[in-house]
């Protein structure tokens, strides 16, 4: 019995070994793992490259974040081969701290709400809670209304004091990202955090609540992100956010300073204004249902004046100007070449500067290109004058009678429909100066302009004359 159980134990003992021998080198192997992809530089997983890759997205595209506190949502946005941003992927939230609101101080444990910029600086890869990065509060907005707090993350550990905390999973996917997007160019991604989806419904839901007027600030940057699916401008002036307005003359925003005179793109006016009524008359709605139910649970709405509520924030009552688009150059069309282009047909205009066929005509004693009938045919011919005629025919010529002289070569070209006709030129007749300038009347030089030499070789080709019959050869025949 004693060597039966001996030879049990140590079988025990051998198995046990063999368990510790794999526990070694599994974590010597995990550890190996852990050597190659740091917590930091973990590949995003092969389910979102698969949704990544159908929804036209590439793993450098920028990102952007939207947090719903109501909801315990974090989603991530990711731009489209269009431009636009398209929902990728969301994510519970396992932790957040406060109650629905933005942060005022330091230790008030609140979670923000605002918009937000997380730069390459703002991510830490050495997080004690396993990877985090900071989402920028305070920003402008917040420090123009005295807000303090320092170290408000998105990490892992699912552990809040005023962060966004996420399990050590989600938080590397999303990290993940991030940082693809940052090796890709994006500078920084917009975080929207928001206290619920900021529908017209949640919004009448709320209306009593004393952070209303803050979330109608921010329900307008949230409806621009709806319509146009691209993270909006964000500015403060006068303590107040303003999306996608443009400072005219290139002035600039002031937190606290009264803004400056702004616009806003045209078409996302339109859009808007038709959204923003839409919301108004849904919001009315729900506001009368949320104060009946008020009235019978109990409730602060029950005892205000709901027809007193309105959606639209203080100051952006009225919609600014559109802005004015630059006037588009007139595009400059190049005339083009007789030489370069030969027996193409080119506008007159074009082939001959008005000063210059108008000298040459008259220096020539033709009539001037323009004087050709409307959707005629002008000619571009060299002068008549300058040695090519001699006195007397120049003479005959002026008499209107017909000097038999080859005609010069010349390029046909098309004149434009309609053709301003100038008065012919009236020329002195020649050796009659004394005449002319006493008042004499004078004869019209109009020279017939010259007719185009025919394309067809001037030495015509006989036709071929007819055998006679009797003088044809029969064909031999075969014997």
């Amino acid at each position: 019995m004693n060597l039966i159980a001996n030879a049990l134990s140590k079988k025990r003992y051998h198995r046990l070994g063999l368990l510790v021998a794999a526990g070694v080198a599994l974590s010597a192997c995990q550890g190996g793992i852990d050597s190659v992809f740091p917590k930091a530089e973990t590949p995003v997983s092969a389910e979102v490259v698969k949704k990544m890759k159908a929804k036209g997205m590439k793993s450098s595209s920028p990102i952007l974040l939207r947090i719903y506190k109501d909801e315990d949502i974090l989603e991530v946005w990711k731009q489209k081969d269009t431009g636009r941003y398209a929902l990728l992927e969301s994510f519970d939230i396992c932790k957040w701290s406060g109650v629905l609101g933005p942060k005022f101080k330091e230790g008030d444990r609140q979670a923000p709400e605002g918009f937000y910029n997380v730069g390459k600086a703002q991510m830490n890869p050495n997080s004690q809670y396993h990877l985090s990065f900071n989402i920028g509060y305070p920003n402008t907005y917040d420090r123009s209304h005295g807000r303090t707090g320092t170290h408000l993350m998105v990490h892992g550990a699912c552990s809040s004091a005023g962060c966004y905390s996420m399990t050590d999973e989600q938080v590397g996917q999303i990290y993940a990202l991030a940082r693809d997007s940052m090796a890709g160019g994006q500078d920084y991604f917009q975080v929207q955090a928001y206290p619920f989806r900021m529908t017209a419904a949640n919004m009448a839901k709320h209306a009593a609540n004393p952070h209303f007027e803050f979330w109608k600030m921010l329900k307008e940057g949230y409806d621009h992100f709806e319509l146009t699916n691209y993270p909006p401008k964000v500015d403060v002036c006068e303590k107040r956010y303003v999306f996608n307005r443009e400072a005219v003359d290139d002035a600039s925003f002031n937190s606290s300073a009264t803004c400056p005179p702004l616009t806003m793109p045209k078409r996302l006016i339109e859009l808007y204004s038709a959204k923003r009524s839409e919301e108004i008359a849904e919001f009315k709605k729900a506001l009368k249902r949320e104060q009946a139910r008020a009235k019978l649970r109990g409730g602060e709405l029950a005892n205000l004046d709901v027809e007193q509520i309105t959606l639209v924030a203080a100051g952006s009552e009225i919609l600014p100007p559109p802005t004015p688009r630059p006037p588009a150059p007139e595009p400059v069309m190049p005339a083009p070449s007789v030489a370069e282009n030969p027996g193409v047909e080119v506008p007159a205009i074009a082939a001959v500067e008005p000063s210059v066929a108008a000298e040459t005509a008259v220096s020539a004693k033709v009539t001037p290109a323009s004087a050709v009938p409307s959707g005629g045919t002008r000619t571009a011919a060299a002068p008549a004058i300058d040695g090519t005629l001699s006195a007397a025919e120049n003479e005959a010529l002026l008499r209107g009678e017909s000097v038999h002289k080859p005609a010069p070569a010349v390029v046909a070209v098309s004149t434009p429909a309609i053709v301003p006709t100038p008065s012919p030129v009236k020329t002195p007749v020649v050796g009659d100066e004394n005449q002319a300038q006493a008042g004499t009347v004078v004869q019209e030089a109009v020279v017939p302009v010259p007719v185009p030499a025919p394309r067809e070789s001037a030495e015509a080709v006989a036709p071929p004359k007819k055998t006679p019959w009797w003088a044809r050869k029969k064909p031999a025949t075969g014997s």
